[in-house]
């Protein structure tokens, strides 16, 4: 199944200008295109569109030790509420903590690297209000957080 992201505006790395009139499809954990709205829903009349306020781009790196929270699955809910789709391994290190993450389809990397929505790469995409709070966050082309 295919879902079309659309936002006010799109950036597609953390640092890149915010463009208006762009998409992204996205088909099972993949980017497929970004690509204006209209070109999109063309080539597939059929695909879900997810419209949203705010700054679509790629969802977060989190570098430091995960949000404290009662269980493992939580701390991991609280890292998609922060637009974050990866953790580096270095905070991650208890077992139920990572099985936790891997479960949620949440990326462990090794070193810090930076984000960007790329064609073919995995679709975590965040969805960010102009105060940077999250509004939205995707992992591996899953909506895992949504505020109302």
């Amino acid at each position: 199944m295919r879902t079309v992201h659309v936002a006010d505006l799109l950036r597609l790395t953390l640092d890149d200008e915010p463009r208006a009139g762009l998409a992204v499809l996205v088909g099972g954990d993949r980017v497929e295109a970004v690509a204006p709205l209209g070109e999109l829903t063309g080539a597939y009349p059929e695909v879900r569109v997810r419209r949203w306020a705010g700054t679509l781009g790629p969802a977060r790196v989190h570098d430091g030790p995960l949000p404290p929270a009662p269980t493992p699955r939580e701390r991991v809910h609280a890292l998609f509420r922060l637009g974050v789709a990866a953790v580096l391994d270095a905070h991650v290190t208890d077992p139920a903590l990572r099985a936790a993450a891997t479960r949620n389809g949440v990326t462990v990397l090794p070193a810090a690297q930076p984000s960007a929505v790329v064609l073919g790469g995995r679709a975590d995409l965040a969805v960010f209000d102009a105060d940077g709070s999250c509004r939205a966050t995707v992992v591996a082309g899953r909506l895992v957080h949504r505020r109302a």
